[in-house]
């Protein structure tokens, strides 16, 4: 039975819906390790390199749709709970329109700029085919790309969470194949992996198009539509704390591996490039439970229902803090054997690894509460309050923090820069939450 984002929202509920979406982002990130894992064993570690010092201008490109998706979603679910489900749909499909036009516009400035980006990231000649290569591939596939993530928001706040997951699995497995298929059997190398990842996003981009573009069942469809800027501006404004996020990790990402060369060389990036596959994971269910309860707070906030609103912040606080402690738990147990699956091959860089694993889990301690914070405001259409909690937490705190430390604790500031910038996020993001209980009422 499907559950509606009218009801009243139990723990049991609030699992159940959330469920699929933290399952999605989980084996999202689990198929991104995959391709970590074939890269890094079949290939080698310099083109693993390679691969994640271009992907984080890769993310860049594709962090609209992110943006589109989550401050889209946030407006369209608003308008849903305020009764008006014909403009919900209007402004649904106004957004995906012009998302795809600005993907291709970005396709086409990216393959431009590819080589002497590149070259700004810091590749030398031995990673620069890797990195143009592979930068080149999957910016051909940054139309689906986009769209797969916008829809994976919109999915929700249509009440099918489940098909979003569905989609994400066929998704998974297709890139997993042909990562067997394209780097270990036919030895295409970096061009295989991301051909591989871009044929399995444009499944995910296609299923959901013809979904909507059909008569469903769901709350949204693909409809006649118009221009109308201040959708657009809200939208933006909305989903301002995620692409914020997204481009300031890859900034971040860029200034990691950079002090990385200065404190440890080449095997710092490939050790932090581990991280971010394994943080992918446990970071992917605070994102997933974020991802899932925006859609059913902005609902809530439109039709005015404060009781329900109290009642969806009280348990979403208990959920998350209760997870944190498992999953950083679980880091730090499983730290080696995450680290061997990639590196088995070198044990001074397997030996790196895992401390590093270690030191950075503790930041798991406190992230999903800034995470769920960012989200709960971008949800309530406060799309200024979210993008400042993104903002400090992912670019400003990071970055204080990535060129302080290793001045205190060399190497291993690096690995806990995350972990104090966290610390510093919690303080803005309950300021917030207890500043703006008389505004929105939902304490």
């Amino acid at each position: 039975m499907n559950i509606q984002l009218s009801e009243h929202f139990s723990y049991q509920k609030l699992i159940r819906f959330t469920i699929p979406t933290i399952v999605m982002m989980i084996f999202t990130s689990i198929y991104g390790v995959v391709d970590g894992i074939f890269v890094s064993n079949c290939v080698g570690s310099e083109a693993f390199a390679a691969v994640n010092l271009i992907m984080p201008a890769l993310m860049i490109l594709g962090s609209v749709g992110f943006m589109f998706g989550t401050g889209g979603s946030a407006l369209v679910s608003k308008t849903i709970g305020e009764g008006k489900k014909e403009e919900a749909n209007r402004y649904f499909s106004m957004l995906i329109y012009l998302l795809m036009l600005i993907s291709i516009v970005f396709t086409v400035v990216g393959i431009l700029v590819i080589k002497p980006v590149s070259g700004l990231l810091g590749a030398d000649e031995s990673m620069m085919e890797d990195c143009v290569t592979y930068g080149t591939t999957l910016l051909f596939f940054i139309l689906p790309f986009s769209l797969q993530n916008a829809f994976q928001s919109f999915l929700i706040v249509a009440e099918k969470p489940t098909f979003g997951l569905v989609i994400t699995v066929i998704m998974g497995i297709g890139n997993m194949l042909l990562d067997f298929l394209l780097i270990y059997v036919f030895k295409m190398g970096v061009f295989g992996a991301a051909l591989a990842t871009g044929i399995s996003q444009t499944i995910g981009a296609i299923v959901p198009f013809i979904y909507f573009m059909r008569k469903n069942t769901s709350l949204l469809h693909l409809t006649k539509t118009k221009w109308e800027g201040a959708v657009i501006w809200k939208t933006c404004v909305n989903g301002s704390s995620e692409m914020l996020t997204n481009l300031s990790m890859s900034l971040v990402n860029v200034l990691f591996n950079m002090q990385l060369m200065k404190y440890a060389g080449a095997n710092g990036v490939v050790a932090y490039g581990i991280i971010m596959y394994v943080g992918f994971i446990f970071s992917g269910t605070y994102l997933g439970y974020s991802i899932g309860t925006a859609p059913i707070i902005g609902y809530h906030y439109g039709a005015k229902n404060i009781e329900e609103l109290k009642n969806l912040l009280k348990k979403s606080l208990k959920l998350i803090i209760f997870t944190s402690l498992v999953m950083t738990g679980l880091a730090e147990i499983l730290s080696s054997i995450l680290a061997s699956i990639f590196v088995s091959y070198d044990v001074g860089l397997l030996e790196m690894t895992t401390r590093a694993i270690r030191l950075f889990a503790l930041s798991y301690l406190i992230s999903g509460i800034n995470i769920f914070s960012s989200s709960f405001f971008t949800a309530l259409n406060d799309g200024v309050v979210s993008a400042i909690i993104s903002f400090l937490r992912t670019l400003v705190f990071q970055i204080l923090m990535i060129f302080a430390l290793p001045l205190i604790w060399k190497l291993d500031g690096i690995w806990v820069s995350v972990l104090f910038a966290e610390l510093l996020a919690l303080i803005v993001s309950i300021s917030f939450l207890i500043g703006k209980r008389k505004k929105y009422h939902y304490t």
